[in-house]
């Protein structure tokens, strides 16, 4: 056993370099990475999924796949979208829709095994953030003018002298969200995927060990991490949905908050 968990730490050490972006082929001065091909994979996945949901539209769905579908639309449309940001949602409904099938489905790609999670990146987060950053942004200028949109950062009712306190820390908490949105699906993804690949790793060498040293004991510790592997899959599943959750609901807060004044 003590041969196993040395070869475990040994190559536990290198496991983070498997998360690393390597660039794969090049086009003009572009560098094309696994996660960028995974990413636009994504994408003809999502078309896919709303060109088909598109065209088979019944009155009643008897098709599981488009009873998928529909449900996901309306769960966006109803729990996020009308709950959330209220009065002229419904214009908002194809962006969130968006947001939402990208991220859960690039997440439910990252658990097939040797996959990558496009959701486990920064620079993907990053960009998606910049987009809902962006968008949000755009209605609440295009909703209120300029000169509205700049005064709706402080809520009424807020005495005159702390007016550009409460200004500046409510404009830097609207920049800040880029961070917070981006940084959060990306922790929460990387750190999943990687308790996988250690868990993974382990039931590995320990099965190994147990097979070709003939090293029963050894196989008591691949069978606890293998139950542990299966249960963390379980929770990713989840989390999965609940992160693509999490980044569409709180776009749909902040186009709310943008479209709507305090």
């Amino acid at each position: 056993m003590g041969e196993a968990l040395n070869k475990f730490v040994e190559e536990a050490r290198h496991l983070s370099e498997t998360f690393d972006s390597h660039t794969v082929f090049s086009i003009g001065g572009w560098d094309i990475s696994q996660y960028t091909l995974y990413m636009f994979f994504i994408l003809a996945l999502v078309l896919m999924v709303v060109l088909i949901g598109g065209r088979k539209l019944q009155l009643v769905p008897k098709n599981k796949f488009l009873n998928t579908v529909e449900y996901g639309y309306d769960f966006v449309n109803t729990s996020i979208g009308q709950d959330v940001i209220g009065e002229g949602f419904k214009k908002h409904i194809p962006f969130l829709c968006t947001l939402f099938f990208f991220i859960l489905i690039a997440n439910v790609v990252g658990l097939i095994p040797g996959a990558k999670a496009t959701t486990g990146t920064i620079s993907i987060t990053w960009a998606l953030a910049a987009i809902s950053f962006v968008y949000f942004n755009f209605y609440g200028l295009k909703t209120l003018g300029v000169f509205g949109y700049i005064k709706s950062l402080v809520p009424s009712g807020v005495p005159g002298p702390m007016v550009p306190i409460i200004w500046f820390l409510e404009f830097f908490s609207m920049v800040i969200r880029v961070l917070t949105l981006a940084v959060r699906l990306y922790g929460n993804m990387l750190a999943g995927h990687m308790v996988l690949a250690v868990f993974s790793l382990a039931t590995t060498v320990f099965l190994q060990q147990a097979v070709f040293s003939m090293d029963f004991v050894a196989a008591l510790p691949a069978v606890a991490w293998f139950v542990l592997l299966v249960l963390m899959y379980a929770m990713e599943c989840l989390v999965a949905f609940l992160q693509a959750y999490v980044f569409t609901i709180l776009s749909a807060s902040y186009i709310g908050m943008a479209v709507h004044p305090h």
